[in-house]
């Protein structure tokens, strides 16, 4: 089984526990407003517009397809800020196989992998390939997701994974659709469900102030989920919006949250009972 995978960090703390490589997958199901990467969100549909931009010639169309040489790229990015499709055409397909093999100098020095996007979840069939083969090397691991699948209804699935870590974005449904263009409610009860299943690694949430009720999406989510602390530990990472990466008119309309905003969420959770906090 073969996927799309963006790109590739080989050493990573911020991405679960430990040092972790960490592959992302091309290609998302929501349209978040404030997307740090939304070159992940769409696959290249070939347009070419990126091919006249690039300073260097890495990027060239041949026989109707946008093709990357690694080799001439001076990893500008610029292809990306030109994108109109909020795609990538440095994008690789890759089978599990092939990934591991990438990543195996990288095995004596990582605690294990994550599969991050884009929304991983798409890409289900690699994943579970992915996992199989890192268990074989004792690696633990984990994904990065939305919340829109439904983790607990496939077991091949969480067989070989150790943990979801779930963006909470909004609970408020008009919020969330705003933000998202779907449901929040798929995302509540798949957290309710991974905590159950004590496969829910981590939540998160980006704050977003005057634009999104952040405080209200903290409350909820932690009193629904502080039931489920008694017989493990769930980490919340509460992270302020930066403009990085994010597209515009949002990029300016949105605000940058002070420390004492996010202070300010973080007591609400440790009122509900978490303890296990990331401010970022």
């Amino acid at each position: 089984m073969k996927a799309l995978v963006n790109r590739i960090i080989h050493s990573s703390v911020v991405d679960g526990p430990g040092n972790r490589a960490v592959i992302f997958l091309q290609g998302c199901n929501y349209t978040c407003s404030y997307c740090h990467n939304p070159e992940t969100i769409h696959t290249c549909v070939h347009c070419g517009t990126c091919v006249t931009e690039c300073p260097t010639g890495a990027l060239r169309m041949e026989d109707g397809h946008v093709t990357w040489r690694e080799e001439l790229c001076c990893q500008c990015d610029w292809c990306i800020a030109v994108c109109p499709h909020m795609a990538s055409a440095k994008v690789r397909e890759y089978r599990a196989a092939e990934v591991m093999d990438l990543i195996k100098n990288d095995i004596p020095f990582i605690r294990g992998i994550t599969v991050s996007g884009g929304e991983c979840s798409l890409q289900r069939d690699f994943v579970v390939e992915l996992f199989a083969l890192a268990k074989q090397h004792d690696l633990t691991t984990l994904m990065d997701s939305n919340g829109s699948y439904d983790y607990t209804q496939d077991q091949d699935l969480m067989a070989v994974c150790d943990g979801v870590m779930l963006d909470v974005k909004a609970w408020n449904e008009q919020e969330h659709r705003k933000l998202t263009g779907k449901d929040s409610g798929p995302v509540i009860e798949n957290a309710i469900k991974l905590a159950e299943a004590r496969k829910l690694e981590e939540i998160r949430t980006v704050v977003v102030p005057d634009y999104l009720n952040n405080e209200e999406t903290v409350d909820q989510i932690t009193r629904v989920l502080s039931p489920y602390l008694e017989k493990m530990q769930i980490r919340y990472r509460i992270s302020a919006y930066r403009p990085f990466g994010v597209r515009e008119p949002y990029r300016s309309e949105f605000r940058v949250p002070t420390h004492e905003e996010l202070e300010r969420l973080a007591e609400i959770a440790r009122n509900n009972g978490f303890s296990n906090l990331v401010l970022i």
